[in-house]
């Protein structure tokens, strides 16, 4: 017998292993559908459906849509509005259709009276027009209100309505024909020619409703069927439609909500929000999770749980007999949960998705803290997922076991509930049919009465099958929708449109056959919106690409002058950031003789920052680089006077900021007492912050300063023998020094022709109360400000020992070039110098010189950004621009400081002369790169490598946060809650917002990016060879690639079937002005690339 237990053991435990393993795969296979957004202060742009970038836009969109419900194009609506303002034009939509070969658009669909219909015909009056269902309301509304039959559709063409008529048609003429058109349509569909009304069931004779069920009963295969056994028949489908969507579609709190009304889910949310926003919390909250760093978020809420005093645990009575059985791991919760609601194991991967899914922005954050155990955080937690689903999987028992037990006194068990259903399919059909909303209003008022009277079908069972017969009947009517029926609302609205906007009148549908419409109703059902929205897509895109790609080719050879090859007065290396393309524009206008590069913000310089008064390190550098060189900020030598004032203000301002943001808030004892001391205090502060943000910000800092006094720093940044081998490595040697600053004069093309003056100017972005500032912040360094990393690059390439070994690899720089390092805040235009103090003095004029120029530059870049935010009547002077900037950074209640990275739509990788004098409305990534200086192509690989995945994830998450900002997106900021340091939520009960706000994106225009390179295609044919992941964004149509001959200047387009074909552009001018003023003078809106006259010297 021992032998016995011993072996039955051992088998329970190798199946209990093989479920654990089943377990972990299905949570791996999780990522691929949860979000991966990072917490908000560490917030990276990053493809929003990362976890289908392995496959083709198209079959990702798609496969989302069926997951999660979500739809990846925009809505219709505002591509039909583009189309409207010729955003769109007729040719983009024509190469749009053409673009998918598989849609086999000159298929002949019918021939009317000689006249040939192809499906390229339905496909275009389906794009440009509404053809979708209506409500049978709608209908009458339209026939008896907009005279919908006694006039051709508001939206036909003048030149169909006039083909339709005749030149010299009355009203009355238009009125019999579209009548005619209506009737013969219907009669053709054999549909009645009055149209149904949903009152006129209150009148329903028996000779109808007889008419209607023998229909139905003759559309069986026997056409034996009683009424009350089609009922059954019908309900007994919905039941086993219902089951086999648990585990796919739905939930059992879903199956349970769509027959009762009630959503246990919205009991269970706020539970399990409160102990996750508990376990994860980095310092907000007062009280935590108990031992959440110890025992992890399954564990410590179990501890808690059995001393949770909350109340709405009362209203179940074996809440704690349940807890108390719980075992100790949460994998083994949750097989023991999927278990008990009977679920078949092959369900079990689709049950957890959904739950998953339910709330995606929690358990997205607890998958993404999973899979980063080294997340920095005051306050460690050890979560996983398994432990979200198993306490969710509990909740769920513990809710929907109580409305189980209420309703029909089973157990909240699949089996359970669709035993029960089995024997009382009328419920079924009565509960099915109420809570999907479609009864008209007297059946719905019986059904709510009796489900109120007999709550299940134990009771009063005879009035159950009457009323289900009842709608049964109700639902053979021709006011119920069918899917597979012809109606008035449906076909019939449908291809009276179409017919109309095809020129197809009445005589002409008078010499089809039934036959013939139905082949039309397929076509439009074929072209679903997906498919549409992909043909929208592609012309919006196209339109966009070919004004770019005419407006560089017209442009190539304007950007080089006589005087070109001079040394310019100034060369400045700005991050590949859009939102720079303005400010080196107008500072190339201001003057000419200045040059402008642009580089990944990180400026090939990965490194771990501590600056003076930061606590702990922080990663400059692209998320998918481990930096392993530590640099710090340390006190100049001589400064160590003023340090103890320094610390001792910074201390002051950090215990004044925890008094009011964290203690008044979390000690109930001393809040009271303090608040009414320190309350004037605040009110000032907030009538500053609200009535004077300006003057409030400006006396802050006067303030800080006098407090907190600035000090001389500088960065500890070289190595030394004893630091190379701690981990990090502080500091870089010289070798390591003067490699990093070869790659990146390589890369730029820099190499040769220094001016005096190279600036590495950074950016970041301040702004006030706005929990996304990362995400204005630089994306090569990780969403941070890249200002350290300018600094560090112009310390290094000034030392003598590094200019010594780059001169040895070829690239000299003479001693009379300075390297100075700067930020540029994206969000007030203001330009932080640093160690100005150290720049000698045969450099102080040529470095004013170019101050004042910047100085015009920043003012210009303001006015133009204060377009997008103002009414063009409203448009200030570039002065006023510039305050006005400055005020949007320092207020308070602005929930759009800046607009970030909206509007990007493209990177050129090239020499700067492809750009230079072109006006390209801040939505181009510009990318420096040399062709004639990289014969292998291993510099733009580097290029591409670093920069490709850094500006697709910028314009894929703005991409999909446009196209629908409630799902995709976070919604408006207005709502918005900070929830633990990490994330934020709608009020204090929503999932976790991931995306981008609604403020961010208004001015967006979703379209995938268009990466121009300056390259011969055999090279960039062999890089997209040799690398999987470019391969894989460029395969798969995330993003758009483009290649410029260096010597030819021909453009060639990547296809993904034929790879490089030639683009041929159809002649259009771009259009030429002054100066950039003159391009966006009187415009809020985007401006398509224009040419500035007059040439200016390139680069």
């Amino acid at each position: 017998m021992q032998e016995l237990s011993i072996s039955a053991e051992t088998r329970a435990g190798s199946g209990n292993a093989v479920l654990r393993d089943e377990i972990a795969r299905i949570l791996l296979e999780l990522d691929h559908v949860l979000p991966g957004q990072a917490p908000i202060l560490d917030f990276v742009h990053h493809n929003t459906l990362h976890g289908y970038q392995h496959l083709p836009f198209e079959e990702a969109l798609a496969e989302t849509e069926r997951v999660t419900g979500i739809g990846g194009y925009q809505p219709e609506s505002e591509f039909r509005a583009c189309y409207r303002q010729g955003r769109i034009g007729d040719v983009d939509l024509a190469a749009g259709l053409r673009h998918y070969v598989d849609f086999n658009l000159d298929d002949t669909v019918c021939a009317v009276r000689g006249k040939t219909i192809r499906r390229e015909d339905v496909y275009r009056v389906a794009l440009l027009f509404d053809l979708e269902p209506i409500t049978e309301s709608r209908l009458n509304w339209n026939i008896t209100e907009l005279e919908a039959l006694d006039k051709v559709q508001p939206d036909v063409p003048e030149t169909v309505k006039t083909a339709l008529l005749g030149k010299r048609a009355t009203s009355l003429d238009e009125k019999n024909r579209v009548r005619s058109l209506w009737s013969g349509i219907l009669d053709k569909l054999g549909l009645d020619q009055t149209v149904p009304h949903p009152e006129n069931l209150f009148d329903l004779s028996p000779e109808q409703a007889e008419e209607w069920i023998n229909r139905a009963v003759q559309a069986q295969p026997d056409g034996s069927l009683t009424l009350h056994e089609m009922m059954r028949a019908e309900a007994g489908a919905a039941l086993t439609r219902f089951t086999t969507e648990i585990g796919d579609r739905l939930t059992l709190g879903g199956f349970i909500r769509a027959i009762t009304g009630v959503d246990a889910f919205e009991t269970v949310k706020p539970e399990l929000i409160r102990i996750c926003a508990s376990a994860l919390d980095e310092g907000m909250a007062p009280w935590q999770l108990p031992e959440r760093d110890t025992l992890g978020l399954y564990a410590g809420w179990r501890s808690m749980f059995r001393c949770d005093v909350n109340p709405v645990f009362l209203e179940l009575p074996d809440w704690s007999e349940l807890v108390d059985g719980l075992p100790e791991d949460p994998v083994e919760a949750v097989i023991g949960q999927l278990t008990y609601l009977g679920l078949p194991q092959a369900k079990w991967a689709g049950y957890l998705r959904r739950l998953a899914l339910e709330l995606p922005g929690w358990s997205g954050m607890i998958n993404w803290r999973r899979h980063h155990p080294g997340y920095h955080t005051d306050r460690p937690a050890a979560v996983d997922l398994a432990d979200f689903l198993a306490i969710r999987l509990i909740y769920d028992r513990l809710w929907l076991g109580q409305i189980c037990r209420d309703v029909w006194k089973i157990e909240a068990k699949l089996p359970a509930i669709e035993n029960y259903f089995r024997k009382n399919l009328s419920e079924l059909m009565v509960r099915e049919a109420l809570y999907k909303g479609e009864l008209p209003e007297f059946l719905a008022q019986k059904t709510k009465t009796l489900i109120l009277r007999a709550r299940s079908e134990r009771y009063f069972k005879p009035e159950w099958q009457a009323l289900s017969d009842q709608i049964r009947t109700w639902q053979l009517s021709p006011l119920c929708r069918h899917e597979n029926r012809h109606c008035h609302w449906s076909s019939g609205w449908r291809l009276f449109r179409l017919c109309q906007h095809l020129g197809i009148d009445a005589e002409a549908v008078g010499a089809m056959s039934r036959n013939d419409l139905e082949i039309l109703l397929k076509q439009l059902d074929a072209f679903k919106p997906a498919r549409r929205g992909k043909v929208w897509l592609a012309a919006y895109e196209r339109n966009y690409r070919d004004k770019l790609l005419q407006a560089i080719t017209v442009n190539r050879g304007r950007g080089l002058s006589a005087g070109h090859g001079r040394q310019p007065e100034a060369q400045l290396v700005f991050c590949m950031d859009e939102r720079e393309e303005s400010f080196r524009r107008h500072l190339e206008e201001l003057n000419p003789a200045v040059e402008t590069f642009g580089a990944a913000g990180f400026f090939g310089i990965p490194m771990y920052y501590k600056g003076l008064d930061d606590a702990h390190t922080t990663p400059l550098c692209p998320v998918a680089v481990t930096p392993a060189h530590l640099v710090e900020e340390v006190v100049r030598p001589g400064a160590e006077q003023i340090l103890g004032r320094h610390r001792r203000g910074h201390k002051l301002f950090g215990g004044l900021a925890y008094l009011i943001h964290h203690r008044l808030r979390s000690d109930p004892l001393s809040a009271y007492f303090t608040t009414v001391l320190a309350a004037p205090f605040i009110l000032l502060g907030l009538l500053g912050d609200t009535l004077l943000p300006g003057f409030r910000f400006r006396f802050k800092q006067r303030l800080s300063r006098a407090l907190d006094p600035e000090m001389p720093t500088a960065l500890r940044f070289t190595g030394t023998a004893d630091s190379a081998t701690a981990q990090p490595k502080i500091g870089f040697g010289d070798a390591e020094q003067a490699d990093r600053i070869e790659n990146l004069l390589r890369t730029l093309g820099l190499t040769q022709g220094f001016a005096p003056l190279v600036c590495m100017i950074a950016h970041g972005s301040t702004s006030l109360n706005n929990p996304h500032e990362a995400a204005h912040d630089c994306g090569a360094c990780g969403g941070r400000r890249g200002g350290p990393n300018a600094r560090v690059f112009a310390a290094m390439a000034n030392r003598p020992e590094v200019r010594k070994l780059l001169a040895e690899r070829g690239i000299a720089i003479p001693a009379s070039c300075r390297f100075v390092g700067a930020q540029h805040d994206t969000c007030s235009d203001a330009i932080t110098w640093y160690d100005l103090d150290t720049l000698p003095q045969s450099w102080h004029g040529p470095f004013a010189a170019l101050r004042q120029s910047l100085h015009e530059a920043q003012r210009l870049s303001a006015h133009e950004r204060c377009r997008r935010f103002l009414p063009a009547e409203a448009l200030p002077t570039p002065k006023q621009a510039f305050a006005h900037v400055q005020r949007r950074a320092s207020d308070l209640s602005q929930v759009r400081p800046e607009f970030g990275h909206a509007g990007n739509a493209a990177a050129v990788i090239g020499r700067r002369q492809l750009t230079r004098g072109l006006f390209l409305d801040r939505r181009v990534f510009l990318i420096s790169y040399d062709p004639a200086q990289d014969p292998d192509g291993r510099v733009v690989e580097n290029i591409l490598l670093t920069a490709g995945p850094v500006g697709a994830g910028i314009n894929l998450e703005y991409y999909f946060s446009t196209v629908d900002n409630d799902r995709f997106g976070c919604g408006t900021k207005i709502p918005h809650n900070l929830t633990g340091l990490f994330g934020v939520m709608e009020g204090t009960g929503s999932d976790l917002r991931t995306g981008l706000p609604r403020q961010m994106i208004e001015i967006h225009e979703a379209m995938r990016l268009q990466v121009i390179v300056e390259a011969k295609t055999a090279v960039l044919e062999r890089i997209y060879q040799r690398q999987e992941a470019l391969r894989e964004l460029i395969a798969n149509g995330w993003l758009h690639l483009i290649a410029i001959d260096p010597e030819s200047g021909d453009v060639f387009l990547f296809d993904r079937d034929r790879g490089f074909v030639r683009w041929q552009g159809d002649g259009t001018l771009p259009a030429a002005v002054e100066n950039s003023q003159a391009a966006y003078r009187g415009r809020t809106g985007p401006v398509a690339p224009v040419l500035l006259r007059p040439v200016t010297t390139g680069a």
